[in-house]
């Protein structure tokens, strides 16, 4: 079964929590913090298997989770960091993520890797805060969560050059002449369900890939059919072969049929319509097509046009020859710019508010914000000390002074996610 895209979700591992213990050996006086870090969580790293075309393997996989780090010991012991959780995906998998609508990887290289979700760091040992002034700190952190998203997976496959046309124009019995894909063929619509690849040679022994793609209709763009669903395998090739049935053996109107086809391609993506385009004129030992070729090129303008007969196998070298040329002078260009990916370097060190306050309608000042969301969550709340480390890293934020700002006043609830405590000044 080929499958092309799935929607699923992944979670990183979280990280081990850090753990709170002292030194009580009977030589040795004044023993102080014992406590290891917790080892981080698995990342979720998504890497190219050229053995894979299909995303099947992954269509009932609701969610994909990474182990979580192990939990610091007694006697400074750290816990495990997890290994990253590799998931295979086919070459020219591209991620999206669905939350933000940016796309996380192109993976389209060999062997290429990508982090599409991090785990989280381990938690502190109470080890890690002992300082001068606090020789024996009893308190330490929980891990850090792991990240969580929503990901469309979708396989735009890696071909050089692309055959477009409606159905039954001979796009598969084209690419069972000059490769070795076996499509099938028969004489009704929508024989091909799924893209057929095929490795072609030209005369000059370049060779390059081939990409036979069902045929597409009116609406195609907008889901008629079977929609948009095939489109996205053009995007990445860097010819388009127009085939187009010259005879008319269907009633149709060639000319009408080049520019239905166009203008499905620039409604999925204008960039298509940028793309170098050759029209390879099929059926063209059936009666009539001389005729319907000649009016064809009257109204096409300056295009290249290739006769051919698939079902003979003629002028189909030609046609070969002339893509590898094409091909030679065309440079290979990334589907997506900088400004479509996002980095997990620039994400990472985005600078975004620490912190947002507003007031429910039952008068609870309310703080949000991944950074005090995150200290909160870490902090283990195991007594006076680690609550008092707390309230001491709101105060550097900032938040006790914009509450004052706000109207804040002593004995008011404030409230982080589901705990709740008393403002005081």
């Amino acid at each position: 079964m080929f499958v092309d895209e799935v929607e699923i979700s992944v979670q990183a591992g979280n990280g081990g929590d850090g753990c709170t213990a002292f030194r009580r050996e009977k030589y040795v006086e004044m023993g102080g913090p014992y406590g290891g870090n917790g080892g981080h969580g698995a990342d979720i790293v998504f890497k190219v298997d050229e053995g894979l075309h299909t995303l099947l393997d992954l269509r009932y996989q609701k969610i994909i989770k990474g182990d979580n780090g192990e939990n610091g010991r007694g006697k400074n012991q750290h816990g495990k960091g997890r290994e990253p959780f590799i998931v295979k995906v086919p070459q020219g998998t591209v991620v999206t993520d669905l939350d933000t609508g940016l796309i996380i990887a192109d993976l389209s290289k060999k062997d290429q890797e990508e982090l599409i979700a991090k785990g989280g760091r381990g938690g502190r040992g109470n080890t890690a805060f002992k300082t001068q002034t606090n020789t024996a700190p009893d308190y330490s952190e929980r891990g850090e969560e792991g990240e969580h998203k929503r990901l469309k997976v979708e396989v735009k496959m890696l071909a050089d050059v692309g055959l477009v046309g409606l159905p039954s124009v001979g796009k598969s019995t084209i690419i069972s002449c000059v490769s070795k894909s076996k499509p099938k063929i028969a004489a009704y619509h929508f024989t091909t369900l799924n893209p057929n690849l095929g490795v072609v040679k030209a005369s000059n022994g370049n060779s390059f890939v081939m990409a036979d793609l069902p045929g597409l209709i009116e609406g195609a763009s907008k889901g008629e059919g079977l929609g948009d669903k095939f489109l996205r395998h053009i995007e990445r090739t860097r010819v388009i072969a127009h085939v187009i049935d010259m005879s008319g053996s269907e009633l149709r109107d060639p000319y009408e049929d080049y520019l239905l086809i166009n203008k499905e391609l620039g409604e999925f993506n204008k960039k298509l319509l940028e793309k170098p385009q050759i029209i390879v004129a099929n059926k063209m030992d059936i009666e009539g097509a001389k005729e319907k070729l000649e009016d064809f090129k009257k109204k096409v303008g300056d295009i290249e046009i290739f006769e051919v007969s698939a079902a003979k196998g003629e002028g189909l070298q030609k046609v070969v020859d002339r893509l590898g040329e094409l091909l030679e002078s065309i440079p290979e260009n990334p589907l997506y710019d900088d400004s479509q990916i996002e980095s997990h370097i620039l994400y990472k060190f985005k600078k975004d508010e620490p912190f947002t306050i507003t007031k429910d309608s039952d008068g609870t000042w309310v703080i949000s914000g991944k950074e005090v969301e995150r200290i909160f969550k870490m902090t283990k709340f195991s007594g006076e000390e680690a609550e008092y480390r707390f309230a001491k890293k709101l105060t550097r934020m900032g938040i006790d002074q914009k509450l004052l700002e706000l109207g804040a006043k002593e004995g008011d609830e404030v409230r982080i996610l589901d705990f709740y405590f008393m403002f005081k000044e």
